[in-house]
């Protein structure tokens, strides 16, 4: 049988694949397939290229997460900002543990 160059072919699967899934899955599956009225093959490809995009978001990344996370809120913002000069904060909270101040004197 040949094709008719006129008509759309149909999809073409390219491999089965076999899931073993417990019954709340596969309920969720069921509603799922309901609700969007579609297979259950396209839910599962929607929901693999979903967690696709998820995963590959750069704003999704756990270690972008924390900019801004040190960021005062004050309004306006503290003359020094321990976040923008952290080595001297660092530095002059260390010098002060010792019972010294960042000139050298003991603060007496």
């Amino acid at each position: 049988m040949t094709h008719d160059p006129g008509t759309p072919k149909p999809p073409r699967v390219s491999e089965p694949v076999q899931v073993y899934l417990h019954r709340p899955d596969q309920d969720r599956l069921g509603r799922l397939t309901e609700r969007l009225g579609t297979t259950k093959s396209d839910v599962l490809r929607r929901g693999l290229e979903a967690l696709e995009r998820q995963l590959t978001d750069p704003d999704d990344h756990p270690a972008l997460r924390i900019i801004g996370l040190g960021a005062s809120d004050a309004d306006p913002p503290p003359a020094t900002d321990s976040v923008e000069e952290h080595d001297r904060f660092l530095t002059d909270s260390e010098v002060a543990s010792w019972g010294h101040t960042p000139d050298g004197s003991n603060g007496t």
